[in-house]
């Protein structure tokens, strides 16, 4: 009976010492911006807490440091194909981009050296994001090509990647496909995958297995045309997560373009109905926040919620395609001819 009390005791000292977090009324945010000409960059990854990788519309790959200074860029042409990068993933090996459009293009960056691990020709093609789960496996997704998606898989750490056949995959609703506009179509937490798409339906496919098996779910996010639906996706944990969107030739209407989950994306709640941010091209959790502080952006401007996107400040008129967050107080950004250090107060 005194061992049990003993343990009972500690279990009450421990419960009672983790305090849940306060997120910070507002923010403050300064952007330095470091110019990049002939190129739009909508694929930005976070490489360490001072430097990231990027890919760019022009063929460009590279590294910049957080004082803005341009380290082992490549500019790619093969065949006479200058590649316009919208994906870009990286292990502790090497970095990845995929380009768009017919034939795709997957690129490996490694010590310095650019290889083809993956070529693919087909009117259709047009790969939107990719990630990696760990140093082993990593998946890309794209527009249909068939009566699926297409999603890309490797298992080996990048060296060589396979397409899931269609009758392994959910169907596509006819018109319903997905946009290049963040490189953020698809979150990872552990094993789980969420992938987003638009268009006529705007829908989450989900699995749990690294790309074995696939669910597909309905959301609210507003659909039916093919410029319609979702955007962005992020996840703080295998049930919370948040998708942003609307419709991109109609950048300041905000009907069901936001939404949240708490089930793992089987369920979803519109948020900030009507009001801003309106058209949202990214949207990601601040680290070490506990899911409640979340940063989204777009060509309208740089927004802030601190209650997990219920409600929204706009804390910067300056507009960019896409956002990763290193830190509380550090954040990376990109769009036109430009990428960005953004410092958060």
């Amino acid at each position: 009976m005194i061992r049990t009390i003993s343990f009972f005791a500690i279990f009450i000292v421990f419960g009672a010492c983790k305090k849940n977090y306060h997120p910070r009324e507002t923010i403050t945010i300064s952007i330095e911006k470091f110019k990049l000409d002939s190129t739009s960059i909508r694929a930005i990854e976070i490489v360490n807490d001072s430097s990231l990788v990027y890919a760019g519309s022009n063929g460009d790959i590279g590294i910049i440091t957080s004082s803005g200074k341009l380290r082992a860029t490549k500019k790619i042409i093969t065949d006479t194909i200058i590649p316009h990068f919208r994906a870009l993933a990286f292990n502790k090996e090497a970095f990845y981009a995929l380009s768009v459009g017919n034939p795709a293009l997957l690129y490996q960056y490694k010590n310095n050296q650019i290889n083809i691990v993956y070529k693919e020709t087909h009117e259709k093609v047009f790969y939107d994001s990719m990630k990696f789960f760990d140093e082993l496996n990593g998946i890309a997704m794209g527009d249909p090509t068939d009566n699926c998606l297409s999603i890309l898989l490797t298992r080996d750490g990048g060296k060589t990647w396979g397409k899931i056949p269609c009758e392994n995959l959910p169907k596509i609703s006819d018109g319903e496909a997905a946009f290049a506009a963040s490189n953020t179509n698809i979150a990872i937490v552990g094993k789980n995958a969420w992938i987003v798409t638009g268009g006529i339906k705007a829908r989450i496919f989900h699995t749990a297995d690294m790309g074995l098996t696939w669910s597909v779910y309905q959301t609210p996010i507003i659909q039916g045309k093919n410029t319609t639906g979702i955007y962005s996706v992020d996840f703080f944990n295998e049930n919370k997560g948040i998708i942003c969107g609307g419709d991109y030739l109609d950048k300041f209407g905000n009907s069901a373009n936001k939404a949240i989950t708490t089930d793992g994306g089987k369920t979803w709640k519109v948020v900030a109905e009507n009001k801003a941010p309106k058209y949202v091209s990214c949207v990601q959790y601040i680290p070490n926040t506990d899911g409640k502080e979340v940063l989204a952006v777009s060509t309208n401007g740089v927004f802030y919620s601190n209650n997990s996107g219920e409600t929204w400040q706009k804390v910067s008129d300056e507009g960019f395609y896409t956002i990763r967050v290193v830190s509380k107080n550090i954040a990376w950004l990109s769009g036109n001819e430009t990428i960005a250090k953004m410092t958060i107060n």
